[in-house]
């Protein structure tokens, strides 16, 4: 499992996306990417996240950074998703866990006392050099678009 360290490389990854195709990490060098790893697709913090990514999208596109949201749910899920929510950010399907887990998201997690493995709701902000510029462990929700994108615009 990876430890996310600023300045270190950020692990490279291809994912078959919402709307079909793959998506790379490598096809966004020369910009810098927001990756938001969550855990599953059409929960309430999962969706208030992917919508508060969208309605800032304008914000993120003006200060040329690209967007991706990552979790393990399958392509078809993330379709449904993304036009039930009207969603405007890319959505990587992860169903092997590889880069969930080269990026150190896939962990073990507990609730009412049960333990289970699940996506840490991560996000990742690289560099155009495809380094990893920030790191945010453990996301709460509300509020925290707003501090990705003032990280962003530094870059």
């Amino acid at each position: 499992m990876a430890e996310l360290i600023p300045g270190a490389n950020a692990p490279d990854f291809t994912l078959p996306r919402d709307g079909g195709g793959t998506i790379s990490l490598s096809q966004f060098r020369g910009r810098p990417v927001v990756l938001f790893f969550y855990p599953k697709d059409d929960t309430q913090a999962c969706t208030v996240e992917a919508k508060d990514f969208t309605a800032a999208k304008a914000d993120f596109d003006a200060a040329g950074v690209a967007l991706v949201g990552l979790s393990p749910d399958p392509v078809k899920k993330h379709d449904k998703f993304v036009k039930k929510h009207e969603l405007g950010v890319a959505l990587a399907s992860d169903e092997s866990l590889q880069t969930l887990e080269a990026y150190g998201v896939w962990k073990e997690k507990s609730m009412y006392g049960r333990t289970y493995m699940g996506v840490e709701r991560t996000t990742v902000l690289v560099d155009a050099a495809g380094k990893i510029a920030e790191v945010w462990p453990k996301v709460k929700v509300n509020g925290h678009v707003d501090a990705v994108l003032e990280a962003a615009k530094k870059l």
